[in-house]
């Protein structure tokens, strides 16, 4: 039986509309959508588009209407895209719908609302006490992030001992038993054995312990992160924790931008979406590559299967 899946309809000034309406017919092979968006909104941006609406286009009319001003960073639509999302989040907690996928959102348009969150993992830690894990990738490499969205000056002040054994078990959790998961060092050369830093020595340790209370040996030893997703040791892993945003991302982006997605982690709900952004420069003026966004779609059905 096809899943009913909740699809928050990102910043509304941005490209997701677009890939909502353009893949629509596609989707509905896999799942039953619900659109968190109004008649009105829906009706100005197919307008826009010049995209009919499909007369199948289920929705959760999401509150608000404003004037959509395709590229714009604007408050009223970073707080139609908050909206949207929490809706998208009601209709899966209540079981109405099994999974949610997201489009994205502008974290500068957030801002401007004095929305006090910097991207949809924060909510969902908070909304639901959890700590969430943000995990991107496709199916050939996914990498989880330790830290998040702060500034590098702050990274190391976030290593914990219990905080990265815990992070560990927790993905551990999450993906299937049989996986090794590739841990990067934090430091050039992971510190050189101490040369460059010592923070590797915390995840040395951090590692042993999850490895030894899993009795397997499931996570490496912190791995060298300039060499770390090569093509040998990327035929050795599929999944990969980076100690910061940018360490996972380039490499990940470099190499797969169009197919990655977000998987939101160890929450007691499915979450997926689009590993792209609002692509303000293109929106409503050239068709949005779809990759990420059927992609997405497609994991979180397949979450609701297991």
């Amino acid at each position: 039986m096809k899943p009913h899946v909740a699809i928050s309809i990102g910043d509304l000034n941005g490209v997701g509309i677009e890939l909502a309406l353009r893949k629509h017919k596609k989707i509905k092979e896999w799942c039953k959508p619900i659109y968190c968006i109004n008649k009105e909104m829906l009706s100005q941006a197919s307008a826009l588009l010049n995209l009919k609406i499909p007369t199948d286009f289920k929705l959760f009319a999401t509150k608000g209407e404003f004037v959509i001003e395709p590229g714009i960073v604007d408050a009223k639509a970073g707080q139609y895209s908050f909206d949207s999302f929490n809706d998208a989040i009601k209709l899966t907690e209540d079981g109405i719908t099994k999974a949610m996928v997201t489009l994205p959102i502008n974290k500068e348009a957030w801002s401007k609302a004095g929305i006090d969150f910097k991207g949809h993992t924060e909510v969902l830690r908070k909304h639901f006490k959890k700590d969430a894990i943000m995990m991107l990738g496709c199916s050939k490499m996914f990498v989880a992030l330790y830290t998040e969205h702060m500034a590098l000056k702050n990274v190391a002040k976030q290593f914990n001992l219990k905080q990265l054994t815990q992070f560990l078990l927790d993905f551990h959790k999450c993906i299937h038993p049989k996986s090794k998961v590739a841990v990067l060092g934090l430091n050039p050369h992971a510190s050189d054995n101490g040369v460059l830093g010592n923070e590797e020595e915390l995840i040395i340790q951090a590692v042993n312990q999850v490895n030894k209370k899993l009795k397997k040996e499931v996570f490496t030893q912190p791995m060298v992160p300039d060499t770390a997703f090569t093509k040998f040791n990327r035929k050795n892993h599929t999944y990969y924790i980076a100690m910061y945003h940018d360490q996972g991302l380039i490499p990940l982006k470099a190499l797969y931008f169009e197919q990655s997605i977000n998987v939101s982690l160890n929450l007691p709900v499915i979450r997926t979406s689009v590993d792209h952004g609002t692509a303000f420069d293109i929106a409503y003026k050239k068709q949005a590559n779809a990759k990420s966004y059927l992609n997405a779609i497609k994991e979180a059905v397949r979450l609701t299967h297991k």
